[in-house]
């Protein structure tokens, strides 16, 4: 008789919790398909929703960082009422008005990777921009000898998470006064744009030693500019893609720094579900600034779609 009630109990405990994630649907918003770090993001997305039975429907505009077609996929979600959104913002500042629609709408938001500029959050969950920035390049100025001629190559201008980084650079090269920055230009963190730039720049100042990158993706195309001119020069990223470790471990690239994506997608995804099933949060999850060179890029070195979440408990210790 108590095998038979302990049997309709877990039955019973089963189906709750079958129903309980059939509703639970988590929208999650990233800026565009064209940067490896959100395909990185909206992979750790999907894989926390997994392992917690819940469900992810991800929102991509097709034009990369379209502030309008992020607004009309707000209001898509809105109409179909998830349980949450996590929310990369296109641009910190434009997307308020789709925020405070969202409150309005009374579904809770996760703001990830960005900080909005307003607008109500339940937590958010990203890195650190300006000390991940100063640390890549505290690390090439070391490789340097602390002299030497630079490039940047900047991302979208304005948007917050470029500011952070520039000033992170910036910061690092008045430690090193022997340092000298040739041009700064945006390549708007896509990897052709860090083609052109660079190729353009060197037409300019053809004695460079090193590229600073705001992204692993513009970093790469300024790897493919200086060898399309049959050049070897210290490159330096952030973001810790795969492409960035490939590079690394072939020597095309010094280091990229790692705001980790993959993880930045689990934390939020994690934390909505959470909040939804009225369990402890944090507020604000910030991951602690990594770079990856030679030394280390053995612990990053595997396919993304290899990787798994933290636990709850391992998150919070970040």
């Amino acid at each position: 008789m108590r095998s038979l009630l302990a049997a309709v109990i877990l039955i019973v405990t089963c189906a709750a919790s079958a129903a309980r994630a059939a509703d639970e649907v988590i929208a999650v918003f990233t800026k565009n398909q064209t940067n490896p770090f959100f395909t990185a993001e909206r992979l750790g997305a999907e894989v926390a929703a997994k392992q917690s039975h819940a469900r992810v429907i991800q929102y991509v505009p097709t034009q990369p960082d379209s502030i309008g077609e992020q607004m009309s996929q707000i209001d898509d979600v809105i109409v179909k009422k998830p349980a949450a959104v996590v929310l990369v913002p296109v641009d910190y500042k434009a997307m308020v008005p789709g925020v405070d629609r969202l409150n309005a709408a009374n579904i809770p938001v996760v703001d990830a990777t960005d900080r909005s500029a307003g607008g109500k959050f339940v937590a958010f969950i990203g890195g650190n921009d300006y000390e991940l920035a100063k640390s890549t390049a505290e690390r090439l100025f070391r490789e340097m000898d602390g002299k030497g001629r630079v490039f940047v190559l900047e991302g979208v201008r304005g948007t917050l998470t470029n500011s952070d980084r520039l000033r992170g650079f910036h910061d690092a090269m008045q430690a090193h006064p022997n340092i000298k920055l040739l041009a700064s230009q945006p390549a708007n963190y896509q990897r052709l744009n860090g083609l052109q730039v660079t190729e353009n720049l060197l037409q300019s100042f053809p004695d460079v030693d090193a590229v600073l990158a705001a992204n692993d993706a513009m970093a790469i195309g300024a790897i493919d500019a200086l060898e399309g001119e049959g050049r070897k020069t210290l490159v330096i990223g952030i973001n810790g893609t795969k492409e960035a470790i490939d590079a690394i471990k072939t020597g095309k690239m010094l280091a990229s720094g790692d705001y980790d994506g993959f993880q930045q997608g689990c934390l939020a995804v994690m934390t909505a579900i959470r909040y939804v099933r009225h369990e402890p949060i944090q507020p604000e999850l910030v991951l602690h600034p990594v770079v990856i060179d030679r030394s280390n890029y053995g612990v990053f070195d595997k396919p993304t779609e290899q990787r798994r979440c933290p636990t709850w408990e391992e998150a919070i210790g970040h």
